[in-house]
């Protein structure tokens, strides 16, 4: 069945990979070892293109490499219910929600910063001084103080 054996390039091309990732996928456990030509080069099933395509969708909705690594365990065991990987997902978005509500903390504070600097008409930088200072007293218009904390 050498016909249906598929080279590195093909494999990433059809997946829309680099060769260097399907490497790394391998290094870390989430590709088999493929087998191995006489001329030493590698081939791969059809199966993995599906494969390599699944892990990169499940990091475009912010699985890890870990995570990615157990959905493709419970992908692959036709015995686990649907609810293990509905709570897995579940889990994801929860932390998901957790994210964006740190980066909702750090816009406001950011804001609260740029605001400063729209205010000042000083030399030093409000802003800059804010990053050097884990707590710092922010001018901000209209008010006496402001104080920005990092999230």
């Amino acid at each position: 069945m050498e016909s249906l054996a598929l080279r590195i390039g093909e494999v990433a091309s059809q997946a829309h990979v680099n060769i260097q990732t399907l490497r790394f996928y391998e290094r870390r456990g989430l590709l088999a070892e493929p087998s191995r030509r006489a001329s030493g080069y590698r081939q791969y099933s059809a199966e993995v293109v599906s494969r390599v395509r699944f892990i990169k969708r499940a990091q475009d909705l912010g699985f890890s490499l870990a995570e990615i690594q157990q959905l493709l365990l419970l992908r692959d065991d036709p015995r686990i219910p649907c609810g293990q990987v509905r709570r897995t997902a579940e889990a994801k978005m929860a932390e998901i929600q957790q994210k964006l509500r740190r980066l909702r903390a750090m816009q406001r504070a950011l804001g609260l910063l740029v605001a400063s600097c729209l205010a000042n008409q000083e030399h030093h930088c409000p802003l800059l001084e804010a990053l050097d200072e884990s707590a710092t007293d922010v001018r901000k218009p209209g008010r006496s103080r402001v104080i920005a904390r990092s999230p």
